[in-house]
């Protein structure tokens, strides 16, 4: 959509962080973009769904002008133009929130897990992979580490396996389908919006694999997510050992007690 001049300039960037004895882990989902640990939850835009019907409609017309085997007309090229500028609108609005939100959780807090998914895998799932490519969460999570680095903050991905089924509480296995939102634990009795609950068990996730890492026991121990054979675990940048009082903390008792556990967001 026009004339573009880039310049390539290698410098190490680094930003100050003020650290704000906050930790966090989110769980990316459809309905809402990400939901944390704190209950908190950010709003999935949709920008392809909502620009669908006017994709299909420049879509169409462009179909109509299409001459097979000839010379296509000016009024065939404009049209074109028109329906990849629209793709390209849809691309800049996913791109633009994908920096603002990763950014935002980058600058408010000195740890961050997240979901190590494998979205080529998500995507094979025909009732879902529009929805989820539209989510963009790959893109999101590239900047969330692009970001880590610069603030030189902690970013951990780790494996997905049953942070949506286990209670954040009490560590019960209660099985769901992907229709249950809710999750209701019938050993504790603890009642969580489902992305919520995920998110709990998402931090908690990359706090033991944090705490092994500072005790030297990563891939030794029992208590490691990799000996349980969890695989494609990260720790993206960062200095672990200014986080090891946040770390030793983890969630408190008194967190957990403040967890409301009859109420869903």
């Amino acid at each position: 959509d026009g004339y573009y001049c880039q310049f390539l300039i290698d410098v190490e960037r680094q930003e100050y962080h003020k650290p704000t004895g906050q930790i966090t882990g989110i769980d990316l989902g459809l309905k809402e973009f990400y939901t944390d640990a704190q209950g908190n939850t950010v709003e999935n835009p949709r920008y392809l769904r909502k620009s669908e019907k006017r994709l299909k409609k420049a879509q169409r017309r462009l179909s109509k002008q299409f001459r097979q085997g000839k010379k296509q007309s000016n009024n065939y090229h404009k049209q074109r133009i028109k329906v990849a500028k629209l793709h390209l609108k849809v691309s800049r609005q996913r791109k633009d929130k994908a920096i603002k939100d990763a950014l935002a959780l980058v600058q408010s807090n000195d740890l961050v897990v997240y979901e190590a998914l494998k979205v080529r895998n998500l995507v094979k799932n025909r009732k879902l992979s529009k929805s989820i490519s539209d989510a963009s969460w790959y893109q999101f999570t590239e900047w969330l580490n692009y970001f880590a680095k610069i603030y030189r903050i902690v970013c951990v991905a780790v494996p997905p396996h049953f942070t949506s089924q286990d209670c954040s509480v009490c560590g019960t296995r209660v099985q769901k389908t992907l229709s249950n939102r809710t999750h209701q634990c019938p050993n504790c009795k603890t009642v969580l919006d489902r992305d919520h609950n995920a998110a709990i068990n998402i931090l908690k996730k990359g706090l033991q694999y944090l705490g092994n890492h500072l005790n030297g026991t990563v891939g030794q121990t029992e208590t490691d997510p990799n000996a349980l054979g969890e695989s494609d675990l990260w720790v993206f940048n960062g200095d672990i050992e200014n986080l090891s009082c946040l770390v030793e903390q983890g969630i408190s008792n008194s967190d957990v007690e403040r967890i409301p556990r009859h109420s869903v967001a």
